[in-house]
């Protein structure tokens, strides 16, 4: 097939979208992919993409090609501009694009709006499109604060439904994703599929497990709002008098700057923060961890999601700990792979700690996240479902 990929973010931004793209390539399928320009998470385009530098590119055989957009910057004004301006952009190289796809493939991550070129290039060239939805809309704008009573809601309400009916598929990553559609936004499709995320092959390899005489606890991901990855400082304050226990923080994001200062403040030496690493270091602090942990906001909407970190932890063979609500919660219980409790309850989050440090189940619990993985959730399950629904759609 010739797909067609619209997603505002691509390598070398971290997200999945990359390997999909690599390995639809490695099975033998052309890939084009519409982008932005580099910028999240830190938010400024790097100068070897400014003045129309690198804007068609070959990527391990994928062919990318880049729309302008406005970095993300650090204030909501600045990101609406980067929604903004993409859309604009993407859509006007959509709506002049003269070569000819036989699907369209929308990552949908957050704004909604990416959808739009990809129903400009469904009109002018009559193929169908498959939107992967990994982000609600307009449910998103309520988990970031945005009143639901408030205009900006109901003007995203009315966009997001407009643009969820005018695509021909949709798949999504949480089966909690279903009834919002369905329920909430009214979405007339009578089949919605569901696709959870793999974690890439680097996660699925053996990984050379380190061992320093502690007890290890790691965090790995984005470190914004919705994270609240401040409930694991505030854990490691709890426990900052067992000299046995150490948490290590990894990425980077809006929130990354106030968890510093808090761990600052509360003069913590159980926490590290390591900021954005490179891919390859994964191994290396994978195979540190005793267990990973997952955090997120107590939010309804946020609840709904299935965070691809847990698919990574999972590939690792690793116990997760988590604060965490809804999906993610649920998912960790059917696997008996860790231990849970409700969101930003971080008292309850500390026992949790001390249990799993005392508890015998440790390599239990590690083969149940690696086994429930190889189920549910592998990279070649996803492959060949995504394959499928494609070649459906281009039928």
């Amino acid at each position: 097939m010739k797909i067609l990929v619209v997603c505002q973010y691509y390598y070398p931004e971290p997200f999945r979208i990359s390997d999909i793209c690599e390995t639809l390539v490695k099975k033998g399928h052309d890939v084009t992919v519409l982008t932005g320009l580099p910028n999240y998470p830190e938010g400024r385009v790097p100068d070897e993409y400014r003045q129309g530098k690198k804007r068609r590119v070959l990527i391990n055989g994928v062919k990318v090609i880049r729309s302008f957009e406005i970095g993300r910057g650090t204030n909501s004004l600045q990101l609406f501009l980067n929604y903004i301006s993409f859309t604009i952009s993407s859509s006007l190289k959509t709506l002049f694009m003269k070569e000819k796809f036989d699907v369209v493939l929308v990552n949908q991550l957050s704004p909604v709006l990416m959808g739009i070129p990809a129903i400009i290039y469904k009109r002018k060239h009559k193929k169908k499109v498959l939107l992967y939805c990994l982000d609600l809309w307009p449910a998103s704008l309520a988990a970031g604060g945005i009143k639901e009573n408030s205009i900006i809601y109901k003007v995203f309400t009315v966009i997001s439904k407009w643009i969820y009916n005018s695509i021909d598929a949709i798949a999504v990553t949480s089966s909690m994703f279903n009834d919002y559609f369905r329920s909430t936004l009214k979405v007339n499709k009578e089949t919605i599929y569901h696709l959870p995320q793999y974690a890439e092959d680097l996660f699925t390899e053996n990984l050379e497990v380190t061992r320093s005489g502690k007890f290890n606890f790691v965090f790995a991901g984005n470190i914004g709002d919705m994270q609240s990855v401040e409930t694991i400082v505030k854990v490691a304050n709890i426990l900052r008098d067992y000299s046995n226990i150490v948490f290590h923080i990894l990425g980077d994001g809006s929130k990354l700057g106030e968890c510093k200062l808090l761990s600052n403040q509360l003069n913590l030496n159980n926490v590290i923060f390591y900021g954005r690493r490179p891919v390859s270091e994964m191994p290396y602090f994978y195979g540190l961890a005793d267990a990973m942990l997952i955090t997120l906001k107590d939010n309804k909407t946020i609840s709904y999601t299935l965070p691809g970190k847990v698919q990574s932890y999972m590939a690792a063979r690793k116990p997760i700990i988590g604060a965490i609500n809804g999906e993610a919660n649920r998912v960790i219980r059917e696997a008996n792979c860790g231990l849970c409790c409700a969101a930003e309850d971080y008292e309850e989050f500390a026992n949790l700690i001390l249990k799993f440090c005392n508890s015998d189940e440790k390599e239990e619990m590690a083969n149940n996240s690696y086994n429930f993985y190889i189920k549910n959730y592998s990279k070649e399950k996803f492959i060949s479902s995504l394959e499928d629904i494609l070649m459906n759609l281009e039928d």
